[in-house]
């Protein structure tokens, strides 16, 4: 029989970071395209402890940057811009050829790329 005592499990001790390697990692989150979980992983973090430490640098810079709004500096680039984006254009030219069989009787339709909205209607009708 192992008389031994079991060891107690060693208890969460809670790590600190130097503030210069907080600022490193910060940084690499905040470049566009970059993945903050991924960052997390290649430095051996928790990625939620990391996005913890980007929304309150977020949040410390907000207020920064709230008192210099008055003063001109460059466009952000996180600056959001209105875009009207328009219907894709279709090329007017040729036409849609569509063979239609229903038992002996075979159709045959020529139609106008530019008028396929009509070409629908007409199919619906034709086909109930």
């Amino acid at each position: 029989m192992d008389t031994k005592a079991a060891k107690p499990a060693l208890g969460r001790t809670h790590r600190r970071h130097d503030p210069k390697f907080k600022a490193q990692v910060i940084e690499a989150c905040l470049q566009p395209g970059v993945s903050v979980a991924a960052v997390a992983l290649a430095n051996g973090l928790n990625a939620n402890y990391l996005r913890r430490w980007v929304k309150e640098h977020r949040e410390r810079t907000a207020g920064t940057e709230s008192l210099s709004a008055g003063v001109e500096s460059a466009p952000s680039l996180a600056m959001v811009v209105p875009v009207k984006v328009g219907a894709p254009v279709v090329a007017e030219t040729g036409e849609i050829r569509i063979d239609i069989r229903r038992g002996q009787t075979t159709v045959q339709m020529a139609w106008p790329v530019g008028q396929a909205d009509m070409l629908g209607v007409c199919l619906k009708d034709l086909l109930r």
